[in-house]
C-alpha cells in the first residue's frame, strides 16, 4: 500500500494550521485558516504569516487540524505554494532531528531550506540575472516592483508592501522569483568550472597513419621537432590525449618548438575537459569488475537482503566507488532515487563527472557553491522524483520521494559533523535514519572506518565487507618513519625536515613525479611572542594566540577571524626583537623554497582556497603537472587522486597524537593512512615518510603496518575501559555569556540541578581548553550515559527543563545554553 505523502486536512468547521517558522522557537505556532484557503492547504506548503507585531515570515505548515488552541489566533495571510514544498517524510525527519539533537524545528528549517525558499520581512530583493528591459507578461503589481528596483537597487519586503499598499505580497514575490526576474540579495559563489587541460593533437592534414609518417619529412632538419613527434606518437598510443606540458617536459623542447610544428600544421592545440578522478578506476567503468569487486558486490546484496546497512572497509584505491556505481545503477533502473554523500565540496567536483558519465543527467550535484536558483531547481527536480543527488551533508535535506539507496562515502570523516550553529547533527547518522525512514538500502565506505561504524558491525547492526587489494594489483605505498631528531652528514638538524625526507623529495622530483606534504596547521607560525618576558599576542575575542601569516604580514585568529598587524615591540617589557614559535603550512612552503629553489611549490589550505575557483585552479595545476610539491592541511587527505604522486610526507605526526581529545588516536590514524593513500595509485608503488619524535608510538606502529584491525581493536578496548563513545552516549552542554562570573554562576546552578537528577552521569562544570570564544566566556558540562534510547530521552527532557528554568532565573536570563549530542 502506498503511503500518503500528505494526509487530508479537515474540511468542516474552523481549520487551524500549526506552522514552523525559521526561528529558534520552542514550538510551532497555530494560525487560523481563512475560509477562502480551506481545501487549498496541505502539510509542507509555505504560507505567509505574521509573527509579533510587524514581522512577516514564510512558514511551513506542519499539520492541519480542527482543534481550537484555546486562544485568539491570527489568520494565515496568503498561500505561497500551490503544491507542498516538503514531503511528509521530510517533516518527520525535521522533527526527529530537532528531538535527537536538542534543537528547535525552526533551526532545522533554517538549515534545511535554500535561502531562496525562506522569506521574511528583513529579506532584501534585487533584480535577478534574467531581468531585461524588454521582459513582458508582468501584471500590474509585478510591474510596480520591477520599476521600483530599476530606480533603486534594493527593496525590503516592507518597502514592497508600501509600494503595493497591501499586506499580501508573498505570492507576487514568489512569481517573480520563479521567473528569475528578482533575487534575494546574498553573496554568490560561481559554480565549479570544468577542469580543462591544454592538449596537442595531429592537425587535419595528418589524421591517417600514412600522413603522420610523412610528417617526419617536415621535421627532419630539426632534432627537437623530431623528438617531439616521436614522443607524441608513442604517448598517443598509450592514452586518449596528450598534454602540451607533458610533451615539453618529456622531450625538453621549449614551447616555441611545439608552436613551430603547429605553424607547419602538423599539430593543433585544443582544450580538453577532463575529470580529476583516478584514471585507473575510471577505465573500469566500461569493463568488468575485478574479482574482489564482484565478491564485494555480492556481499552487499546479501546484507541488504537481510535489511541491514553495509559497511565496506576497503583500502585506498580498492575500487569502492565502482561497487557504489553498480548499486546506484540498479536502484535507478528500478525507478528509485539515490543520495550519494561526500564529506567535502572539494570531493563533489571530483566524483560528479564519473557518476554522470555512467548515470547521465539522472544524478545532480548539490552544494552551497551553487547559486540560489540552481539549488531551488534541484530541490524541485528531486521533489518530482526524477533525479538523484551527489553532495555534502546539506543534500540530506532535499525532498526525496522515492529514495532507494543511500551511499555515505568516507564515512569516518569528521566533516560530516555540523559544529555550529544548530542543528549540530552528524550527516552520516542522519543519512542512516533517512535510509531507514524510506526503507532504502544503505552503504557506508572508508579505508579507515570510524569506531562507531566498526562497533555496529560487531553488534550485527551493519554487515561488513573487507577489500584488501588495490584495483589492478597496484601495490600499497611503502610507509616508513623518520625520526624528527635525525641529522645530516655534518650533524646538522633542521626543525622541520629530516635528511631522509628532503633526499626523497629531491629524488621524486628528479623522476618527474610529484610530492604531497601534510602539515595539520595553516599560517606561518602559531605563536608570536616576547623572548624576554614570554608575553604573546592573544586574540581580543578568544583565549587563543594569534597566528602569524607572513605573506599578509598579519596576525589572524583562526577561531573568530580577528586580524591585526604585528606589534613593533612588547607592550609588557618594551623588547623589540619579538620571535615566532611553531610551524604552519606557510612556513613549510617558505623553507622548501630554500632547500629546493627549482621546485614548483604551492600551498593548499583555507588561506589559498578562499577565492572564487581558487581550489579548482590549484587542483588543476597539480593535476596537469605544473606543480612539483603541494603542501597542505587536512584538505590534502580528502580522497584527492593524482596519477603522478610518488611521495607523501607527514611533517609532524606528534602534533596529531598529542591533541587533548579522546578521539585523538583515531583521528591521527585515519589522517595518516588517508594521506598515505594519495601515493602511488598507478603502476608505480608510492612512498610515504612520516616524521615523528616518538617512533614507537602504537598508532605509528599500526600506520606503518597499515594494520587497521589491530588499531581499531586496541582503540575499542581503551574507549570501553574509560566509558567513552560508542560505549557511552555523550552530551556536551555549553553555557556562554559575555561576562565570566555570569557564565560560571549559570554553569554551577545548572550543574547542581543536573547532578541532583542524574547523579554521577554529570561531569563539571569546567572551563574548556579555549575558555573564551567570539567574546563569550564558556563553561562545559559533560554527560556520559548508557546508550539506551529510553535513558537518552529521559536525560534530554531533564536537560530541557533545566535550561528552561535557567532562562527564567534572575540575572541569568541571557546565559546561552548550547546542547551538543554526540559531540565530535
Amino acid at each position: 500500500m502506498t503511503r500518503s505523502a500528505h494526509p487530508d486536512p479537515p474540511t468542516t468547521g474552523t481549520v487551524f494550521a500549526d506552522v514552523v517558522l525559521p526561528l529558534a522557537l520552542a514550538r510551532t505556532y497555530t494560525y487560523r485558516v481563512p475560509e477562502e484557503f480551506v481545501g487549498q492547504l496541505r502539510a509542507g506548503q509555505r504560507v505567509e504569516v505574521q509573527f509579533s507585531r510587524n514581522k512577516h515570515y514564510a512558514g511551513i505548515i506542519r499539520r492541519l487540524h480542527g482543534k481550537d488552541p484555546g486562544f485568539k489566533t491570527k489568520p494565515i495571510i496568503s498561500v505561497i505554494d500551490v503544491n507542498p514544498l516538503l514531503t511528509e517524510r521530510q517533516l518527520e525527519l525535521w522533527e526527529w532531528m530537532a528531538d535527537y539533537y536538542c534543537c528547535t524545528l525552526g533551526e532545522v528549517m533554517t538549515a534545511g531550506l535554500p535561502s531562496h525558499l525562506k522569506m521574511a520581512s528583513e529579506t532584501i530583493i534585487t533584480l535577478g540575472p534574467m531581468f531585461s528591459d524588454d521582459i513582458t507578461e508582468l501584471n500590474e503589481d509585478e510591474y510596480l516592483i520591477v520599476e521600483a528596483l530599476t530606480l533603486q537597487s534594493e527593496l525590503s519586503l516592507k518597502d514592497i508592501r508600501d509600494i503595493l499598499q497591501r499586506k499580501t505580497v508573498y505570492p507576487v514575490i514568489r512569481g517573480l522569483l520563479d521567473r528569475h526576474v528578482i533575487f534575494p540579495k546574498e553573496e554568490f559563489s560561481d559554480r565549479y568550472k570544468p577542469l580543462e587541460v591544454k592538449c596537442v593533437r595531429f592537425g587535419p592534414k595528418y589524421r591517417t597513419e600514412a600522413e603522420q609518417i610523412s610528417a617526419f619529412d617536415l621535421v627532419s632538419r630539426s632534432e627537437k621537432q623530431t623528438a617531439v613527434l616521436l614522443e607524441y606518437m608513442d604517448t598517443s598510443r598509450k592514452q586518449p590525449y596528450v598534454r602540451r606540458a607533458d610533451l615539453s617536459k618529456r622531450t625538453g623542447a621549449s614551447d616555441a618548438v611545439i608552436k613551430a610544428m603547429v605553424k607547419k600544421e602538423i599539430f593543433e592545440f585544443y582544450d580538453r575537459e577532463i575529470s580529476r578522478i583516478d584514471a585507473t578506476e575510471a577505465s573500469a567503468e566500461a569493463g568488468a569488475l575485478s574479482r574482489e569487486q564482484e565478491e564485494a558486490l555480492g556481499d552487499v546484496r546479501r546484507i541488504h537482503a537481510s535489511g541491514k546497512p553495509a559497511l565496506i572497509n576497503g583500502v585506498t584505491g580498492s575500487g569502492k566507488t565502482r561497487v557504489y556505481l553498480e548499486l546506484m545503477e540498479e536502484a535507478i533502473a528500478k525507478g528509485g532515487q539515490v543520495l550519494y554523500l561526500l564529506p567535502e565540496i572539494a570531493l563533489t567536483g571530483q566524483i560528479t563527472k564519473r557518476l554522470q558519465r555512467v548515470l547521465g543527467d539522472k544524478i545532480l550535484v548539490y552544494h552551497s557553491r551553487l547559486n540560489n536558483m540552481e539549488r531551488v531547481e534541484i530541490w524541485k527536480a528531486v521533489l518530482s522524483g526524477e533525479k538523484s543527488v551527489v553532495g555534502p551533508r546539506s543534500a540530506l535535506f532535499l525532498p526525496f520521494t522515492n529514495l532507494g539507496l543511500v551511499v555515505v562515502d568516507e564515512e569516518h570523516d569528521p566533516s560530516y559533523k555540523q559544529h555550529d550553529p544548530n542543528p549540530r547533527y552528524n550527516g552520516r547518522d542522519v543519512a542512516m535514519y533517512l535510509a531507514h525512514q524510506h526503507g532504502a538500502q544503505a552503504i557506508l565506505g572508508s579505508a579507515t572506518p570510524s569506531l562507531e561504524s566498526w562497533e555496529n558491525t560487531r553488534s550485527d547492526k551493519y554487515g561488513l565487507i573487507v577489500m584488501r587489494e588495490r584495483y589492478g594489483g597496484v601495490a600499497l605505498p611503502e610507509i616508513s618513519i623518520a625520526n624528527s631528531r635525525e641529522t645530516d652528514e655534518k650533524g646538522m638538524h633542521h626543525p622541520f625536515f629530516t635528511p631522509t625526507l628532503i633526499d626523497n623529495i629531491r629524488a621524486t622530483i628528479e623522476r618527474g613525479e610529484q610530492v604531497i606534504l601534510f602539515q595539520n596547521r595553516r599560517g606561518f607560525a602559531p605563536v608570536y611572542f616576547c623572548p624576554t618576558c614570554e608575553w604573546s599576542v592573544q586574540c581580543v575575542n578568544c583565549d587563543v594566540s594569534l597566528t602569524y601569516h607572513k605573506y599578509q604580514h598579519r596576525l589572524r585568529c583562526h577561531c573568530c577571524g580577528y586580524v591585526t598587524s604585528p606589534p613593533e615591540q612588547c607592550p609588557a617589557c618594551g623588547e623589540v626583537q619579538l620571535k615566532l614559535s611553531g610551524t604552519g603550512t606557510e612556513k613549510i612552503e617558505d623553507e622548501l623554497k630554500i632547500f629546493l629553489p627549482e621546485a614548483r611549490i604551492a600551498r593548499m589550505d583555507l588561506d589559498t582556497t578562499r577565492g572564487k575557483n581558487a581550489l579548482g585552479k590549484l587542483l588543476q595545476q597539480f593535476e596537469v603537472g605544473e606543480l612539483d610539491i603541494l603542501v597542505g592541511t587536512q584538505m590534502v587527505t580528502k580522497g584527492l587522486d593524482f596519477d603522478r604522486v610518488g611521495l607523501v610526507g607527514v611533517i609532524s605526526a606528534d602534533q596529531l597524537l598529542r591533541f587533548p581529545d579522546f578521539r585523538a588516536d583515531e583521528r591521527a590514524f585515519q589522517l595518516m593512512l588517508q594521506v598515505a593513500g594519495r601515493a602511488g595509485r598507478r603502476e608505480r608503488q608510492g612512498k610515504v615518510i612520516i616524521q615523528a619524535h616518538e617512533e614507537s608510538h602504537p598508532v605509528l606502529t599500526d600506520v606503518l603496518a597499515a594494520d587497521y584491525d589491530n588499531f581499531i581493536q586496541r582503540e575499542a578496548d581503551n574507549r570501553r575501559a574509560h566509558a567513552f563513545p560508542p560505549y557511552r552516549k555523550m552530551i556536551r552542554i555549553q553555557l556562554r555569556h559575555t561576562r565570566r562570573p555570569t557564565a560560571e554562576e549559570g554553569a554551577k546552578l545548572m550543574g547542581k540541578w543536573l547532578t541532583y537528577a542524574l547523579g554521577d552521569l554529570v561531569e563539571g562544570p569546567f572551563e574548556p581548553s579555549i575558555a573564551r570564544l567570539r567574546t563569550y566566556y564558556l563553561q562545559d558540562i559533560v554527560l556520559r550515559l548508557p546508550p539506551h534510547p529510553a535513558e537518552l530521552k529521559r536525560v534530554k527532557s531533564i536537560i530541557q527543563r533545566a535550561s528552561d528554568k535557567l532562562s527564567t532565573t534572575k540575572g541569568l536570563t541571557n546565559v546561552r545554553v548550547v546542547v551538543d549530542v554526540d559531540p565530535y
